[in-house]
């Protein structure tokens, strides 16, 4: 378990993968589990990149630019705070991490599972018809980028969450502030 905020530790988690991956589910429960402010990046949009996603049109790297600068500034300004965001794009990685000590978790999940996850959620303004290009857009993490965990995010989401607090707290992805 995550020491306590008071103990001065900072955690900034941000849990991406494109829609259908699960990130709210298992934000929630994360931000729960460590005591965290939970954001969801979806509500974070402006109104006029849901009216573009509510009619199935892509978004551009311009149209995301002051979205992934709110949250950035979320990330900075809470020392215990857990992010759902897509997070597609090496770059906009880049762009949250200028917030400090941010540490990723990557739900991957495969086209097919995606598409079913968001199929069965008609009310949300990301339709099915969007999921290709959240694929096309993804730059899977790699490289270099060893602040981010990469969980296979097919099972039940119970699994999923213990395999990210696994992760966190002993995998080769530790957060510092996370029990080892």
């Amino acid at each position: 378990m995550l020491p306590s905020p008071q103990l001065g530790l900072t955690v900034r988690l941000v849990v991406m993968g494109v829609a259908g991956s699960g990130k709210t589910s298992v934000g929630e429960r994360l931000a729960e589990r460590y005591g965290a402010r939970f954001v969801d990046a979806d509500e974070a949009h402006p109104e006029a990149n849901v009216a573009k996603m509510s009619a199935g049109i892509p978004l551009t790297d311009l149209d995301r630019r002051p979205w992934l600068a709110q949250l950035q500034r979320e990330l900075a300004d809470n020392d215990q705070i857990v992010i759902t965001c897509s997070a597609l794009k090496r770059a906009y990685r880049e762009q949250l991490r200028r917030a400090g000590d941010v540490r990723f978790i990557y739900l991957a999940v495969e086209p097919a599972t995606a598409l079913d996850r968001v199929s069965a959620r008609p009310d949300h303004f990301m339709g099915a018809d969007m999921v290709a290009s959240q694929f096309d857009t993804l730059e899977p993490p790699g490289g270099s980028e060893t602040d981010v965990v990469m969980i296979e995010a097919t099972g039940d989401l119970d699994t999923v969450v213990a395999a990210a607090i696994e992760a966190l707290e002993h995998g080769l992805g530790a957060a510092p502030g996370f029990e080892r």
